[in-house]
């Protein structure tokens, strides 16, 4: 009788077998190479931090971290994204460290996630975070960078929908002055509910062209980038800060992404609001293949460090491998194996050594194999491009 799940996994879990772990490979090393190449130092955080600070900051949904008491009963989490424990870093082990930080991180992130889901519990991100600086510089770098992981990744028809999470906030309450419709406007924002957008506003009693503004802010969605930056000047002209003082940011930022001949890929949306709370300013998205979500995603910050007693402006992004790999159109060869095998007997045993080691050192990916030990030589030699075989006192090939 054979035992209950013995092939199951946990809800949301699942295995990675040979040809995706390959990929996954791939990735790694390009992102590692680039990060580098950009003056981004590479840490590693521990599965488990504690549910006090990690767990509180994270900004994760408390029903969707994994939690448990250690061997002194303390609350512990899985980590559910990487920018806290970052944090936590940069206000700790690197507290005198230099101003601004670049660090990077590739690593395997946990949330919980209900039957009716359908999402993972589990999965890679590669990420960086530049703290410590507040110009909009910064901002243009980690786009710029996420930019050209995404493109050397393989990723086609890469795009970047870019907006501003201080803005829209600063905007709505300019027009509602009450912090619960402000969020309820946000929620409905992050769903992309347009049309629940317009019945909520409805039921507001505002003037009609205040309720009009708030309903082509929802709609500038569909708008290009030169009809957004128009609407834009009309909501802030007349306005005090910190609206006004926002817009000077997003143009800017415009600006500064055209000296960067980025402009091309990107599409201003002001409605973009994150699921994470602990965003202040520009957040961003990336897209590419033909998935309709996002491979990537990132922004500012500039609040979250304070919790851990290191007021420090931040910003930062992290691209989903899993994503990624589904939007990716992989080339006919690209899983192939490109391996070769040397099979022998006891009798050339020392031989087939020898020349496995010598390929080895010429770069070749080697797979040394004894004849007794194949269950199958013809499927068994189908997996390589070459074999070589040690089973006579001369050596053949094919």
């Amino acid at each position: 009788m054979s035992q209950p799940y013995m092939f199951e996994k946990p809800l949301g879990l699942r295995d990675t077998l040979p040809q995706a772990q390959q990929e996954i490979s791939r990735l790694e090393m390009i992102f590692q190479r680039e990060l580098q190449r950009w003056g981004y130092d590479f840490i590693k955080t521990p599965a488990l931090e504690y549910a006090e600070t990690i767990g509180r900051a994270s900004a994760i949904a408390d029903h969707r971290l994994f939690k448990f008491l250690d061997a002194e009963g303390h609350p512990v989490v899985l980590r559910p994204d990487m920018t806290t424990p970052i944090a936590r870093i940069a206000a700790s082990s690197l507290r005198q460290a230099p101003l601004p930080l670049r660090l990077a991180y590739t690593a395997d992130l946990y949330r919980s996630q209900r039957k009716e889901g359908g999402h993972p519990s589990e999965f890679e991100q590669t990420g960086a975070e530049l703290i410590g600086d507040a110009t909009p510089y910064a901002d243009v770098e980690v786009i710029s960078l996420m930019m050209s992981l995404l493109e050397k990744s393989g990723l086609e028809s890469v795009r970047l929908a870019v907006g501003h999470v201080g803005f829209v906030n600063a905007f709505f309450y300019d027009i509602v002055k009450d912090k619960n419709v402000v969020e309820r406007l946000r929620n409905l924002l992050y769903n992309k509910n347009d049309v629940g957008f317009h019945e909520y506003v409805a039921t507001l009693g505002l003037p009609s062209d205040v309720a009009k503004q708030l309903n082509t802010f929802v709609d500038s969605r569909r708008m290009n980038n030169d009809e957004t930056l128009e609407f834009l000047k009309t909501v802030v002209s007349g306005s005090a800060t910190p609206v006004h003082s926002y817009y000077r940011n997003i143009m800017e930022l415009v600006h500064l992404l055209k000296m960067d001949h980025l402009e091309g890929q990107i599409d201003l949306d002001i409605t973009l609001v994150p699921h994470l709370s602990y965003y202040t300013g520009f957040v961003f998205q990336g897209f590419g293949g033909n998935l309709g979500f996002p491979v990537a995603s990132g922004g500012r910050y500039d609040d979250l460090l304070a919790k851990f007693n290191r007021p420090c402006p931040a910003t930062g992004f992290g691209i989903r491998l899993d994503r990624l790999m589904s939007a990716i159109k992989t080339p006919i060869d690209r899983n192939a194996q490109h391996k070769r095998a040397v099979i022998y007997n006891r009798e050339n045993a020392g031989k087939a050594m020898q020349f496995a080691a010598s390929e080895r050192e010429k770069g070749h990916a080697v797979v040394l194999q004894h004849a007794d030990g194949i269950d199958n030589p013809e499927t068994f030699g189908q997996q390589f491009e070459a074999v070589n075989y040690f089973l006579e006192r001369t050596e053949t090939s094919e």
